[in-house]
């Protein structure tokens, strides 16, 4: 979707284990693949060969990275892990895209992360004191040195896990390669989604969402519960529930509203069956006499078919998407974010000329590509328009992945209902309520949506900025460096 996109989400992850050596890179290109959605600024492949690591990663998104000859260059294996990127902590060079690979004294060992620790900034630190030395900005490696910390005197690669869990805190999905296991591990709030499933041959696939294990033809097995870890190995699956069910579950609502692939179920419901309810629920919270209900590709298009089916007013293509520019929301900066808005959308002028239109939309971050699309379709000949969005106002940061550091990019912190309104220039504006939210995945579970309320799950981390690992050094810094 697109509004102003000042929201990121982070990343995506795979892992493939197999019995037999196989292609596990071409796997890991097809499951990245199918969650390009969740991060464009890198992407990359470690394969594991009998214990032997081959890895590449760079900037850019899947398709460019992973030229054939690259690809052919990762050779066969047995394991592989995959990720791609946008990053919520440090900068999107190529130093920080991900896997991670670590080698140490028992081994080697491959990581690849999606979400956001909140306490990194002080295991970081703690890190640093005792003599670890960091090369990348990103809070993954913080992860990837306390898991080595531990199996230096840990029996097990899952054990050295297990303990590692106990220091980290805020919301992570890992996908783990040893040279003779696969781990996957969900912190105990369940924040990210992670699902594992099996093809037909009898590899096992992990992904951060469903439809990349459709897009290897796996089989859904089942969802990875809050603070699980599973291990894959010659022994089959394990599961170790050490870290399970001692903190209520806290799934980030806006997967189901924005990040996740629409053909992707998570924690047992299909995102489309989510964005239809709460496109139904619009409807019923803020009707409108219009015409014609359009949504801005791509997530709030099912949203729309909601409105239109529970308001009965039909439901046209209002907007067309360029599929070959990358997310607005994801892409880093906003000025990159305008000039992709600019070439991004086209409005349908039959579908929208002369009409009252309603434009569902996922949510309003800054208001500033809100007000483009509107003037769009005034261009474009609708003699109304009537916003509506699935979504209730972000009005607090996040710290579990979406880069939300600041409530000062938020429309919605400065301005009532009836000023966005008017900001963005349209005739009417309303919200999802933020009491109905449950609703739209439809059963008793927990799920956080702190963005809009404020009641975060966990303790509001004391450092909050993206580039809180590579500030430059102010006159005390210096001043301090100097006498050292």
């Amino acid at each position: 979707m697109m509004t102003d996109r000042g929201l990121h989400e982070e990343c995506g992850v795979f892992g493939v284990y197999s019995e037999e050596t196989a292609d596990v890179a071409s796997t890991t290109y097809y499951g990245l693949f199918a969650l390009q959605h969740r991060g464009q600024e890198s992407a990359g492949i470690v394969v594991n060969d009998d214990g032997v690591f081959t890895s590449y990663k760079d900037v850019g998104i899947v398709n460019d990275v992973f030229k054939p000859t690259v690809l052919a260059s990762l050779g066969m294996g047995n394991m592989a892990v995959g990720h791609v990127r946008y990053g919520t902590t440090g900068t999107s060079g190529r130093a920080n895209a991900q896997p991670i690979v670590v080698n140490h004294i028992k081994g080697s060992l491959a990581l690849a992360h999606n979400g956001n620790l909140t306490n990194s900034a002080e295991l970081r630190e703690e890190l640093e004191l005792a003599g670890s030395i960091f090369h990348t900005t990103s809070d993954t490696e913080v992860i990837s040195y306390l898991i080595t910390k531990e199996r230096i005197i840990a029996p097990s690669i899952e054990e050295a896990l297990c303990r590692a869990m106990n220091r980290l805190e805020g919301a992570y999905s890992l996908v783990i390669m040893s040279p003779s296991k696969l781990i996957a591990a969900r912190d105990p709030h369940g924040f990210r989604p992670l699902c594992y499933g099996r093809t037909a041959d009898g590899r096992y696939i992990v992904a951060s969402e469903s439809c990349a294990l459709d897009a290897v033809s796996a089989t859904l097995e089942r969802e990875l519960e809050p603070g699980e870890i599973l291990v894959f190995g010659e022994e089959g699956v394990r599961s170790i529930r050490e870290h399970c069910g001692k903190v209520p579950s806290s799934l980030c609502i806006f997967e189901y509203i924005y990040f996740a692939r629409p053909d992707s179920v998570v924690d047992g419901v299909t995102v489309h069956s989510a964005r239809i309810k709460a496109g139904s629920l619009l409807a019923l919270e803020h009707p409108v006499q219009a015409d014609v209900v359009i949504g801005v590709p791509d997530s709030g298009l099912d949203a729309a078919i909601g409105y239109s089916r529970q308001s009965g007013i039909p439901y046209g293509v209002g907007l067309i998407k360029n599929r070959y520019i990358a997310r607005t929301f994801i892409s880093p900066g906003q000025a990159s974010r305008e000039d992709k808005v600019r070439i991004k959308l086209n409005v349908v002028r039959e579908t929208v000329n002369g009409k009252r239109v309603v434009l569902i939309d996922d949510s309003i971050v800054r208001g500033t590509t809100s007000a483009r699309i509107i003037k769009l379709l005034r261009d474009a000949g609708a003699k109304e328009v009537h916003m509506r969005v699935s979504a209730p106002p972000f009005i607090n940061p996040c710290y579990y992945g979406t880069d939300v550091d600041s409530r000062d990019m938020l429309i919605a912190c400065h301005h009532t209902v009836e000023e966005i309104a008017q900001i963005i220039g349209v005739d009417s504006l309303g919200y999802l309520q933020r009491e109905h939210l449950g609703l739209i995945i439809g059963k008793n579970c927990g799920y956080c949506d702190a963005c809009f309320g404020g009641t975060y799950p966990t303790a509001i981390p004391k450092k909050t900025e993206k580039y809180r690992f590579e500030k430059k050094l102010g006159k005390k810094e210096r001043a301090d460096e100097k006498l050292q």
